[in-house]
């Protein structure tokens, strides 16, 4: 153990479960997979591939108890999931949802929110124990798990700088967000951010924090290294994530009572438009929880838990084009182009 930024950090690899060789996948292994969406269903503990090109389910297989948040890997050969219902980070491969590894964060982690990296690490939260998690070199032989405190109750989501040197947490319970940094440079810094915040996403260009305050219908741009609010927005009601588009042009909270979502112009921090996914009277069937862009920015994917669906809409129209079935209390997502 070791002193860092205020908090105790566990520096080593814990236990990996399952077996990871052969590190090295099969020669053209996911280079001809079509568009797919993985989806995780929190209900039924499964990991679904959809094929985009048809909107047909290829796949479905058992995961974890309670996986939530997924991401994929920078070459889209395999996915990281977050098993909040128990105390593992495993990852499948995308071709056919093999576990390759799980990895135990220890006693009461939760991990929820979760992002591989473009530089090939992936980071989480483990919410259960007030800590982000760094495993670096996932699937090799020689990984390492490094934890950071946040001390802050109900670090649920985060986001990452593009250097990988800062993370930033929502914490449900402490109403704060809490910045961390990776480096070692700077001590953690919280601040208090409307009521219940939980969606967060970074700009592309790393300039802006947005944060989604369910509690308090309101979204909010912040400074990522100050953590000074710079713009606060009335949204839809319980925005419950928020997702900025990969243009940067806009960002999107997925309002949960209302079945809509409202778009915000990044640039003035005003709602332009709203689109209703679900009217409100289908708000409490559908559900509506996780948000995902398209690479290209066209589609967003919202995940629709009570209904088991996940509807696909057209940013430009802002009409449902098709709902995509998925396993019992589909919630996480995670999407290869």
């Amino acid at each position: 153990m070791m002193r860092f930024g205020g908090g105790i950090i566990a520096v080593g690899a814990l236990l990996v479960v399952t077996a990871c060789a052969p590190l090295e996948a099969p020669d053209g292994e996911g280079a001809s997979m079509p568009p797919t969406l993985f989806v995780a269903a929190k209900r039924g503990n499964t990991l679904s591939k959809i094929d985009l090109a048809t909107g047909e389910e290829v796949l479905r297989l058992p995961s974890c108890t309670n996986p939530h948040e997924l991401a994929t890997s920078p070459d889209g050969l395999h996915v990281a999931l977050a098993c909040y219902g128990g105390t593992s980070v495993d990852i499948f491969r995308t071709s056919d949802l093999e576990r390759r590894a799980s990895y135990d964060l220890g006693e009461n982690a939760r991990p929820h929110g979760i992002i591989w990296h473009e530089n090939g690490n992936i980071y989480a939260t483990a919410e259960g124990k007030q800590e982000v998690v760094r495993i670096r070199r996932p699937l090799a032989a020689n990984f390492d798990i490094t934890f950071f405190v946040t001390g802050r109750q109900g670090s649920h989501m985060l986001a990452a700088s593009p250097d990988a040197n800062t993370v930033w947490t929502t914490d449900l319970g402490s109403r704060t967000v809490t910045r961390i940094d990776l480096s070692g440079g700077a001590p953690s810094l919280s601040v208090t951010v409307g009521d219940e915040p939980e969606g967060i996403s970074l700009s592309p260009d790393g300039t802006t924090l947005w944060v989604s305050a369910r509690g308090s219908n309101q979204a909010f741009a912040l400074d990522p290294q100050t953590m000074e609010v710079r713009g606060t927005v009335a949204t839809g009601a319980f925005p419950l994530r928020i997702a900025v588009r990969p243009q940067g042009d806009v960002a999107v909270t997925s309002d949960l009572q209302d079945g809509s979502l409202s778009v915000i112009d990044t640039a003035t921090a005003k709602v332009i438009r709203t689109i209703a996914v679900s009217s409100p009277a289908e708000a409490e069937a559908r559900f509506q929880v996780t948000i995902l862009w398209s690479k290209d920015g066209k589609r967003i994917y919202v995940a629709e838990t009570a209904s088991d669906t996940v509807a696909e809409v057209d940013y430009a129209s802002g009409s449902v084009l098709r709902r995509l079935k998925v396993g019992e209390g589909g919630d996480g997502m995670a999407i290869l182009p």
